[in-house]
């Protein structure tokens, strides 16, 4: 049911008072100095109450921006534990810049302007040389995505806001991926340098980060339980995806695991910290102990992954292969290793033509 009140004030001048009441929501009202206008609202209000719409709008004018991050970091953050340490910096700072305004003025404008300072604040000096650092392009992406998917929650579960402002914002370009990977002398030296290692952990992670193109992060939250020397495999539970991935094991890992399993038990993690065996092993300080001594150059402990994708893409490997063995959902990550498997597309396509030709005929 609407109304329109006619008032006259003190001055003579006369306003409109429109009112909507539907049942089983809160009645809702505003003042106009035309009846047309009020008529008008009566309408667009009636229609976004029963789609559902109109209080969205009002919860987004009484919410800040700094409500809907806090309580996403408490409800959702929690259900992703490997993000929840950068994700919780990254919304904090959305909190710093942005946070007091209500969610009905966050607009994909001023988040624009915000990311153009997040691109341009710096995150370190050196006072001697004057040098200054500034985030990447794919660092300021992270950022978005973050904020994005705090407001994607406000808007389909909470009801606090009619869409997403970052779902109209472009993404900046990012660099092409890295592409190191060891060349056959550089694995030789590297293997060689891990095995005379003090760290005796050091040569049977590197050798299954080579072998599987597990992450780092895979491979030292690694149990015995997630090992099965019977099937040739080893189980992701928790991965970045968030989906289960079984990774092959053969071959020289498998046996440098077997032989590490008869000296350090089958119990527990694989590679424990030796002062708290419920903690993996820390290998920052011994890894680039022999990346010196290997006299390696330019390379990170994850280019071990790029390194087994491109052995495996030289190998013959087709990228929807490489994208299952590393755990990708999609191609995007591993068109990086298209140019090393062009032999291999050559004899596919070599191959069909000499079964469909012959002689100039086609058979």
């Amino acid at each position: 049911m609407a109304t329109i009140e006619e008032r006259k004030g003190k001055d003579g001048n006369t306003t409109y008072r429109a009112r909507v009441r539907l049942k089983g929501y809160p009645a809702q009202s505003a003042t106009f100095e035309r009846k047309t206008d009020a008529r008008r609202w009566i309408a667009s209000t009636e229609a976004a109450i029963r789609e559902g719409r109109h209080f969205k709008t009002s919860e987004s004018k009484k919410r800040t921006l700094s409500e809907a991050l806090d309580r996403y970091m408490k409800e959702i953050l929690p259900r992703k534990p490997k993000s929840l340490p950068h994700q919780t910096r990254q919304l904090k700072w959305w909190i710093r810049e942005i946070g007091e305004y209500s969610l009905a003025d966050v607009t994909t404008a001023l988040i624009s302007d915000a990311r153009s300072k997040l691109l341009n604040e710096n995150i370190s000096a050196e006072k001697e040389s004057g040098k200054t650092k500034t985030r990447s392009s794919a660092t300021a992406n992270r950022y978005i995505a973050a904020l994005s998917h705090a407001l994607n929650i406000a808007y389909k579960e909470w009801g606090w806001i009619n869409d997403n402002p970052c779902s109209r914002l472009s993404k900046l370009p990012e660099p092409r991926g890295r592409r190191r990977f060891l060349s056959e002398d550089e694995r030789s030296r590297l293997l060689q340098v891990c095995k005379n290692s003090n760290s005796k952990h050091l040569y049977p992670i590197v050798v299954l980060a080579i072998s599987t193109g597990m992450r780092k992060e895979e491979i030292l939250s690694l149990e015995w339980s997630q090992v099965d020397f019977h099937r040739r495999v080893i189980t992701l539970y928790e991965t970045k995806n968030n989906e289960t991935r079984v990774v092959p094991l053969v071959s020289h890992a498998l046996g440098v695991l077997k032989d590490w399993q008869e000296v350090h038990g089958s119990e527990g993690l694989l590679f424990p910290n030796t002062r708290d065996k419920t903690k993996p092993i820390d290998i920052r300080s011994p890894w680039y102990t022999v990346l010196k001594r290997a006299d390696i150059e330019n390379f990170r402990f994850h280019d071990l992954r790029h390194s087994a994708a491109s052995y495996l893409a030289m190998n013959g490997a087709s990228l929807a292969e490489i994208a299952e063995v590393l755990g990708h959902k999609t191609l995007q990550m591993v068109k990086r290793y298209a140019h090393l498997s062009e032999a291999h597309t050559s004899a596919v396509v070599e191959r069909m033509n000499e079964g469909i030709f012959e002689d100039g005929k086609v058979t």
